[in-house]
C-alpha cells in the first residue's frame, strides 16, 4: 500500500549537493532523510559501485524511503537516529568510512504538516512533537509533570523565550483545571500569556520549539552526531550541516570552529597548520538560501549551511 507523502520542498538542496563533492563510486550518508531530496541527487550523482546510508528516527520517514530506494543495491535503510551513525555503517557491511555526512536539521514540513503529529500550533491536533512517536514522553505527558523552574529553563534556553516565567506559571495553572493535551489548547495558554507580539510570528512559536528540543533532545543529540560524523568520515570527507535556527547554528558553528584549531601551540611557535592535528578545516563562509529559493520556499528563510573537510 502506497505510504502518504505530504509535500516537501528540499531547502539547499543544490549547494547542499555540490558542498559534498561526490565522487560516483563513493559513500555517503544521508543523516535526516526527510523526504529524501537530498538522498535522490545524491543516489543521481553515484555509480553502480557507490553506496548510500540513509537514516532517520521518524517511522514515517524510514517508511517513505523503503518504499522509493529498497530496491536500489546501493542504498541501506537504517531506522534511528543519526547519533547512531558508527553502527549504522557498521551494518551495512560495505567496509569502508564515508565521504561525505549530509544533516539538514529540524522539523520537516511534513511532520508540520501533519496534525496528528502535534509539531504545530496552527493546526489542532494531539500534543505529541516526538520524531518517533514510539519513543519517549509526549509533549503533553512532560507538561503534565514538570516542574515550573524546569520549564521555565527549556523555555528561555531552548525557545529564548522573554516571557518564559510568565508562560510557564499559565502553563501551569492550566493543568490544575485541565490536562493539556491539544496544540492550539497550548497555543491559546501561550497567546494570552504573552503580553506583546513580535512581527510576522506566532506568539507561541518560540513556546513550541522549546519543548520540541526537549521532547526529542535535539540539541544533545546534534552534538553528538557532529563527533560520530567525524569519526565516521575518512581523510578528504565532507561533513555538511544545514541548521533552521540560532540554537543549532550555533552548535555547528563552535563545533566546526574547535575542530579546525586542533591543538593549541603558544603563539611564537613556528607550527604549520598540518601540524596541529587539527581533524577538521573549514570549507568556505556559512552559506544562506537565495531569495529566488525563499520566495518560492519561506520555509528557506532561516536556514544556514556550514562545510567542514577531514583533514586527518
Amino acid at each position: 500500500m502506497p505510504v502518504q507523502e505530504h509535500q516537501h520542498e528540499t531547502v539547499l538542496l543544490n549547494e547542499a549537493i555540490e558542498a559534498l563533492k561526490i565522487k560516483p563510486e563513493g559513500v555517503y550518508v544521508d543523516g535526516t532523510y526527510g523526504r529524501g531530496g537530498h538522498s535522490q541527487m545524491i543516489l543521481d550523482q553515484l555509480s553502480d559501485s557507490g553506496h548510500l546510508l540513509v537514516m532517520d528516527k521518524d517511522p514515517a520517514a524510514i517508511a517513505v524511503a523503503q518504499q522509493r530506494f529498497a530496491d536500489d543495491p546501493r542504498t541501506y535503510i537504517y531506522s534511528g537516529s543519526f547519533t547512531e551513525i558508527a553502527d549504522a555503517l557498521a551494518e551495512t557491511n560495505w567496509g569502508q568510512a564515508a565521504n561525505g555526512v549530509l544533516l539538514d536539521l529540524g522539523v520537516s514540513s511534513p511532520q508540520l504538516d501533519d496534525a496528528e503529529r502535534g509539531f504545530s500550533f496552527r493546526r489542532d491536533g494531539p500534543l505529541d512533537m516526538r520524531m518517533d512517536p514510539e519513543q519517549g514522553m509526549s509533549a503533553a505527558e512532560w507538561l503534565a509533570q514538570v516542574k515550573e523552574d524546569e520549564l521555565v529553563k527549556v523555555l528561555f534556553e531552548y525557545g529564548e523565550e522573554r516571557y518564559a516565567r510568565r508562560i510557564a506559571r499559565a502553563i501551569l495553572r492550566e493543568r490544575e483545571n485541565l490536562a493539556i493535551t491539544r496544540t492550539q489548547q497550548l497555543a491559546s495558554i501561550v497567546a494570552q500569556a504573552v503580553p506583546t507580539r513580535e512581527k510576522s510570528k506566532d506568539p507561541a512559536t518560540r513556546t513550541f520549539q522549546a519543548i520540541r528540543i526537549q521532547i526529542n533532545h535535539e540539541l544533545d543529540d546534534l552534538k553528538a552526531c557532529l563527533a560520530a560524523s567525524v569519526d565516521a568520515l575518512e581523510k578528504g570527507g565532507r561533513l555538511v550541516v544545514i541548521s533552521f535556527h540560532s540554537l543549532e547554528d550555533r552548535i555547528v558553528k563552535r563545533f566546526m570552529r574547535e575542530q579546525s584549531k586542533g591543538e593549541q601551540f603558544p603563539h611564537d611557535l613556528p607550527i604549520r597548520h598540518v601540524e596541529m592535528n587539527a581533524p577538521l578545516k573549514l570549507v568556505g563562509k556559512a552559506i544562506k538560501a537565495s531569495k529566488e529559493e525563499v520566495a518560492v520556499n519561506p520555509r528557506a528563510r532561516s536556514a544556514i549551511m556550514r562545510v567542514a573537510e577531514k583533514s586527518l
